[in-house]
């Protein structure tokens, strides 16, 4: 539980996420009653943030090993 709660915590603006529907993503907004608006290829849709199941931001981003 202290994992997901830091990872919703931590969640920006910009960030690519996949949903646990398989749903790939870009958080556009962040609201206070705990939903938010992912743009997707289908257009903005607005999603519960438990919705969220990976954060591919910074895994997208990684140097190649």
């Amino acid at each position: 539980m202290k994992q997901e709660k830091k990872f919703f915590s931590e969640l920006k603006k910009g960030m690519k996420v996949v949903m646990g529907s398989g749903l790939h993503g870009k958080v556009l907004e962040l609201n206070d009653d705990g939903t938010c608006i992912i743009e997707t290829s289908a257009g903005k849709l607005k999603f519960d943030k438990t919705a969220i199941s990976v954060e591919k931001t910074t895994k997208l981003n990684a140097p190649a090993k």
